[in-house]
């Protein structure tokens, strides 16, 4: 393809923990983008979902912006609700290389059903935790928790001194509501059921109560943790400061690797059992992780398809998926370079979790009901800071939240 004289916008979320090695991966893909095709690449970031949302509707409204977007598989459904991007069929998916080029379980949120898709998968990334050998060990404590409750209580007898049970990032973008829909889920409420949104269910009520508590209540987090965001609260796991580090993924391993605990950590699934419970309800789903990793959109107003098609081609093809692992730990989407990193005994849990995950529900206004649950945390951080967050403060925070959900589920369904 002759791309000579054109540039493609690409827009990608920022890897807060790895940014130097970010910006060397820009300029590497836009050298080799430039030696297939001609073209050369404008690169853009966004470092919040927030940030994400504005992207998309504002580019949506104005009918114009990046050709190709790389968004997080939650906020599919809202860029498909759109409809402002490119619907993938035979041509498109010829293009970059096959269908059969991607594994198959990272297809799982490109789109509502295997005919309707825009989501061409790019990595993928199962949530798992991290634990320290040497620090449960040095407690008794045999293997990593299953339930949260036993989670909480090992964290408590991981806690000693400046020693920490669990390293968490209650100020982070992306992490804090994860843990919110996870419990949640496994209790049984999908937070969005049929035509209701259901935030302020006690059930999630009781997830936001054992999140906050960890820091209020048990003490077994630090409490500078309310200020972090995630390469704070890896950085005290990797200082051998915590003995968990939960919601975390193979996207760890090279700062890890490059830490005091180099040798001295292991990856297990997440807790699949709600808080207060020994199994999972009738009702409930033992979710080891949200069905998570980014996919690669085309606008559909782009004048430049064939070229943003190839780009995404590049960068799904095997070996640049491989090399992408290596540097960012980021697990591939590509079918060949997944299969070769299946033996790995390090990423083998968080290949079990990604087996074991469930997708948040296909609506259009998931986006918002996301960012929702992130905003009950968001203001709920000065009552953290002081020690506390009252009973009333956090109903009322949730029914708030509640009705804009409720709303943007409405909008969505007209």
């Amino acid at each position: 393809m002759d791309g000579t004289g054109k540039t493609l916008n690409v827009l990608m979320s920022v890897t807060a923990q790895y940014p130097q090695e970010q910006q060397a991966w820009f300029k590497e893909m836009s050298a080799k983008f430039k030696a297939e095709t001609g073209a050369d690449i404008q690169w853009e970031t966004f470092a919040s979902a927030n940030d994400e949302m504005t992207r998309i509707q504002t580019s949506v409204v104005s009918g114009q912006g990046p050709d190709v977007y790389g968004l997080g598989t939650t906020f599919t459904p809202t860029a498909y609700s759109t409809g402002a991007f490119v619907k993938l069929g035979d041509n498109e998916w010829n293009q970059l290389g096959g269908k059969d080029k991607f594994v198959p379980a990272a297809l799982g949120i490109s789109g509502p059903d295997d005919g309707n898709q825009i989501g061409i998968p790019f990595v993928s990334r199962p949530f798992v935790m991290a634990y320290n050998t040497e620090l449960l060990a040095a407690a008794g404590i045999e293997k990593p928790a299953t339930t949260w409750d036993e989670f909480t209580e090992q964290a408590k007898k991981l806690t000693k001194g400046d020693q920490y049970g669990v390293a968490v990032a209650y100020k982070d973008n992306f992490d804090p509501w994860k843990y919110i829909w996870g419990m949640s889920i496994q209790a049984g409420n999908p937070i969005i059921d049929g035509s209701k949104v259901r935030l302020d269910d006690p059930i999630t009520k009781k997830a936001y109560e054992t999140y906050f508590g960890w820091v209020t209540k048990d003490k077994v987090v630090d409490p500078s943790s309310v200020g972090w965001a995630n390469p704070q609260a890896l950085a005290a796991f990797a200082a051998g400061k915590a003995a968990y580090f939960p919601m975390t993924s193979p996207l760890s391993i090279p700062a890890l690797d490059a830490s005091a605990v180099k040798g001295k950590y292991k990856y297990a699934l997440m807790p699949t059992v709600p808080p207060g419970e020994t199994s999972n309800p009738s009702n409930g789903k033992p979710a080891a992780s949200i069905l998570s990793g980014d996919n690669l959109v085309v606008a559909d107003y782009s004048k430049q398809k064939d070229l943003a098609f190839a780009f995404v081609k590049m960068i799904t093809d095997k070996d640049v998926q491989l090399n992408y692992f290596k540097v960012f730990g980021q697990l591939p989407a590509n079918q060949a370079a997944a299969k070769e990193l299946a033996t790995n005994e390090v990423i083998a849990p968080a290949l079990e979790s990604g087996a074991k995950s469930v997708a948040t529900p296909f609506s259009g206004a998931w986006g918002d009901v996301q960012l929702s649950l992130t905003n009950v945390v968001v203001q709920s951080i000065p009552d953290l800071s002081s020690g506390a967050v009252s009973e009333s403060n956090l109903s009322q925070r949730l029914k708030d939240e509640q009705a804009k959900s409720q709303t943007a589920l409405d909008r969505a369904k007209k």
